[in-house]
């Protein structure tokens, strides 16, 4: 959609450009005819012409640069300033310094200076001077505020310089394309359009036709900054969601994670509860064969008491007995040795005491014989 329409630069009178005797022949591309010795722009070049322009200066913006708006005819001052002030741009609308752009340095150095002043102002450090000491301050703060007042905020080197009628700003011109800044330029028919980056042929002596080339400009600069704008909104907004997002995904495995925390315990207590009553039992299982030892041990000290032959055999099957697997076997096992072999050990001597009584009756008989 173009920013401006042939009607509209019609009715502002961009189309009337200067005498014939006074034209510029690079300007022949850009004009449609003369009448009455006065050259005719076409505005339908001028309208193609404005779009680029202003598509340039939408770009500049939106990619956070500024653009040095320059004007010092008296009947583009006022638009020009209230187009830059609506835009939050820099603006030249007095005398153009020499070296403004050449020699910026410098004019920062003058800026600042004038801060100085209005610190001074502030802190009460003007009260201290003498009257004739505050009126030369004084007059010097007002000169800086109308050469430099409107380009104070200006921290470096502009990105983009609009200009109104290059042949009253050439110096601004020969500055820009020395430093290789991009030029966006009103040029009239007796003006040279080839120093300029994007040329605007219009009448820029008429101040309608200012103000609708300035107003399509400016507007393409309030697209840039909203743009701008929204993009660094954008991230802002997305990163909201993502944080309320991250929250939730985060009690979700806490909520995961709390069956499994109580599960696990109750899987510790588990194997814990199995190992109590095991523990319990283990003890009670330690004191049955040590029951069981102690009454084996009262027999065996009982049969200690028997005779001596009798205690060798059960002393030696004792120990056989106790090693067996089964503990609760092991007293029946000695119990039963002990009592296949107590009657064994009885008959033992009895059978040795026997042949030994019958040699003594013998002998005996013998002996009477010989007698």
């Amino acid at each position: 959609m173009a920013r401006t329409n042939f009607d509209q630069l019609l009715q502002a009178g961009s189309h009337f450009g200067h005498l014939k005797r006074k034209w510029n022949p690079h300007m022949a591309p850009y004009i449609f005819t003369e009448k009455k010795g006065i050259h005719i722009i076409d505005l339908h070049k001028t309208v193609a012409l404005v779009d680029d322009a202003a598509a340039a200066a939408k770009q500049i913006a939106k990619s956070g640069k500024r653009i040095l708006f320059v004007a010092t005819k008296k009947q583009a001052k006022d638009i020009v300033t209230e187009a830059a002030q609506s835009v939050n741009m820099p603006y030249v609308t007095e005398r153009w310094s020499g070296g403004m752009l050449t020699n910026f340095a410098t004019i920062r150095k003058a800026i600042r200076k004038m801060t100085q002043i209005d610190k001074m102002e502030a802190d009460g450090t003007l009260n201290t001077m003498s009257k004739r000491e505050r009126l030369q301050v004084s007059r010097q703060r007002a000169k800086l505020e109308k050469n430099l007042g409107s380009i104070s905020d200006m921290n470096r080197i502009p990105a983009a310089v609009f200009i109104v009628d290059v042949m009253k700003e050439h110096i601004a011109l020969a500055e820009a394309k020395k430093l290789g800044i991009p030029v966006i330029a009103m040029v009239d028919t007796n003006s040279d359009p080839r120093p300029v980056d994007f040329p605007i042929p219009s009448n820029d002596d008429a101040s309608k036709s200012i103000k609708a080339v300035v107003d399509a400009i400016t507007e393409a600069v309030k697209e840039g900054l909203a743009e701008r704008g929204a993009e660094k909104d954008a991230p802002k907004k997305d990163a909201a969601p993502a944080k309320e997002e991250a929250p939730a995904a985060e009690e979700a495995p806490a909520q995961e994670e709390a069956p499994a925390a109580e599960e696990a315990p109750a899987q510790e207590e588990a194997p814990a509860a199995e190992e109590a009553p095991a523990q319990e039992e283990a003890p009670a299982a330690e004191e049955a064969p040590a029951k069981e030892e102690a009454s084996a041990a009262e027999e065996a000290s009982a049969q200690e008491e028997a005779p001596a032959a009798e205690e060798a055999p059960a002393q030696e099957e004792a120990p056989a007995a106790e090693e067996a697997p089964a503990q609760e076997e092991a007293p029946a096992a000695e119990e039963a040795s002990a009592q296949e072999e107590i009657p064994a050990a009885e008959e033992a001597p009895a059978q040795e005491e026997a042949p030994a009584a019958e040699e003594a009756p013998a002998e005996e008989k013998k002996d009477g014989e010989e007698a």
